[in-house]
């Protein structure tokens, strides 16, 4: 009889769109997605620069990377899909051999969220919320998810995660996976682009991108953005490209946030400067993007998108010297990032100049 019920009120997915008159997004209701952010350039002028599909479809029928969605309940990759809590053990599918990742077989990504609230006044946005009951993939407990998206300022689009366990800790850990091109979706590799990222350290990880416990500083290594840096200067340093955590701990705060990185684009003067509240935040170069049909035709190959996911660090239910993930009931799980786009001045002046 529950059964009947919930898929009789399983909610539909849809495509949304927001707008501010500067920024126009796009998203669906399926893994509270962001399908399209269109932003403008020097000279005022849209580009498109998320990757995504133009229809639902091939969301629906999982020909995503994990595209522009929110991935949970514990997002990364959690080792050989086994963790204990409280003296019990807990098993997840296997989806990424022979690791758990991004919440399982079925993870958020992968499930009609319910619309719980569309606002078109003065700070335009739309809330996105999911019920995880207990077992779900293997994890522990009911929980409600909420996800609001909002653009609260010209060039700001702002998401605030949040959740509450019901019944029984457990671990969480959301990451809001978008894939940028600061140059355009369908503009190429990302190579070009220049990075700077406020995290002193990373969390190495062995041959299956596993964190090994330790945590190491960036400095004088591949690794090291502390200072803006071309992405591909030393990516070949790198086996198969960043697909790193790094540790976020010398930024600047504002409203509780931290600096977390800021992505240039040199080619149209595109900025985009990310805070939050997370730990950490996986630097991924779209290593495992190939041959994708995307968005107008589009071909996305390999760097064609990056991603700047803040989260709790990968595996941490598994190594006690990390931050901890676990939530215990009624206490608020709240994960908020804030994307703020500008064009760089300089940049543009030197453009005209050598015009």
């Amino acid at each position: 009889m529950a059964e009947s019920k919930s898929t009789s009120h399983e909610p539909v997915p849809e495509l949304f769109g927001l707008s501010n008159g500067t920024l126009q997004l796009k998203l669906t209701n399926w893994g509270a997605t962001i399908t399209s952010l269109l932003v403008p350039d020097s000279k005022g002028d849209l580009a498109d620069v998320v990757l995504g599909f133009d229809s639902l479809e091939p969301y629906l029928k999982g020909a995503s990377p994990y595209f522009g969605c929110i991935v949970g309940r514990v997002a990364n990759r959690i080792k050989d899909g086994k963790f204990a809590l409280n003296g019990e053990q807990y098993s997840l599918p296997i989806n990424k051999p022979p690791n758990s990742l991004h919440g399982g077989e079925r993870g958020f990504d992968k499930v009609a969220w319910e619309v719980l609230e569309k606002d078109h006044d003065e700070t335009p946005s739309i809330t996105f919320k999911y019920h995880s009951h207990d077992g779900e993939q293997g994890y522990p407990g009911d929980l409600n998810i909420t996800a609001t998206y909002s653009l609260p300022g010209p060039m700001t689009l702002r998401l605030d995660m949040e959740s509450i366990p019901e019944n029984k800790p457990t671990p969480i850990s959301l990451a809001q996976h978008t894939y940028w091109n600061l140059a355009g979706h369908n503009a190429g590799n990302t190579l070009d682009h220049h990075i700077q990222l406020w995290g002193s350290h990373i969390t190495p990880v062995d041959q299956y991108t596993v964190p090994t416990g330790e945590i190491m500083p960036v400095k004088g290594t591949p690794f090291d953005f502390l200072e803006e840096k071309k992405i591909g200067s030393r990516i070949h340093e790198v086996p198969g490209g960043y697909d790193h955590n790094y540790v976020l701990d010398c930024g600047e705060e504002k409203m509780g946030l931290k600096l977390v990185a800021r992505l240039r684009d040199p080619s149209s003067s595109r900025v985009l400067t990310l805070w939050s509240n997370a730990p950490g935040v996986q630097f991924y170069t779209g290593n495992y993007v190939n041959g994708v049909v995307g968005k107008g035709g589009a071909v996305y190959g390999k760097h064609a998108g990056l991603c700047l996911e803040t989260q709790g660090f990968p595996n941490a239910i598994n190594q006690p010297n990390f931050p901890s993930i676990v939530v215990e009931p009624g206490k608020k799980y709240k994960h908020t990032m804030l994307f703020e786009f500008s064009v760089d001045k300089g940049l543009n002046e030197n453009r005209i100049r050598s015009e």
